[in-house]
């Protein structure tokens, strides 16, 4: 079964629905410029909610103050840095999640893929999201897709997640041409801008496991 990470959750409806869609992992979004931005002692007590998956906290260039902050409040599995953090940033991060390090890298065609190679050896997962529309002001949730095929021939020892315009009506497509063996949805099960619709959410699930 492809993992699901459902991510700017800002409720504790929005928690409920992703453990009731079977959310491998729920991510919370601590970044200010973002409709999906949370403070870090709301995605704690999110966090908290969310039993039985792992949870994220979705972060940009963020500084060891934020990371402390994000550490004491939530205690995340995973910090994604979803910014133009270093590999050596990476490896600081490291210190302050349970599990790890997700990188997210753009992606617009496939000379972007090379960038892989610089963060092989410390990210302990990658997800792959579009690149942001131009003069964009955050990185990603933009609802955005591209050619997800880019990603079918990767060979990464770790895992990686399928993110960028993704919703029920593409993901299991969108599956079968990348190969991923994980997605993560954010704009794609909302109703508007950073709020969370249950409905999509549940029916993103079903469409994940529907037959082609």
């Amino acid at each position: 079964m492809t993992d699901i990470k459902f991510c700017g959750l800002k409720t504790g409806q929005d928690v409920q629905a992703a453990r009731q869609a079977g959310a491998r992992y729920t991510g919370y979004v601590v970044f200010e410029k973002s409709p999906r931005h949370v403070s870090p002692s709301l995605a704690g007590e999110l966090a908290h909610l969310a039993t039985g998956t792992q949870t994220v906290a979705v972060t940009v260039n963020p500084d060891d103050d934020l990371l402390a902050r994000l550490r004491d409040a939530m205690r995340p599995d995973w910090i994604q840095l979803h910014g133009s953090e270093t590999p050596e940033r990476v490896v600081q991060a490291r210190a302050y999640a349970q599990r790890g390090i997700i990188k997210a890298l753009p992606v617009a065609e496939a000379s972007d893929l090379a960038e892989v190679d610089a963060y092989a050896g410390v990210a302990d997962m990658f997800l792959f999201d579009a690149k942001p529309p131009k003069g964009a002001d955050r990185p990603g949730g933009w609802g955005v897709g591209y050619d997800y095929a880019l990603l079918k021939n990767l060979q990464l020892a770790q895992p990686w997640l399928l993110s960028g315009g993704l919703d029920r009506t593409n993901v299991l497509a969108a599956v079968n041409a990348s190969g991923a063996g994980g997605v993560d949805v954010s704009s794609g099960i909302e109703s508007t801008p950073g709020v969370k619709d249950p409905h999509l959410i549940q029916a993103f699930s079903e469409a994940l496991q529907s037959s082609a």
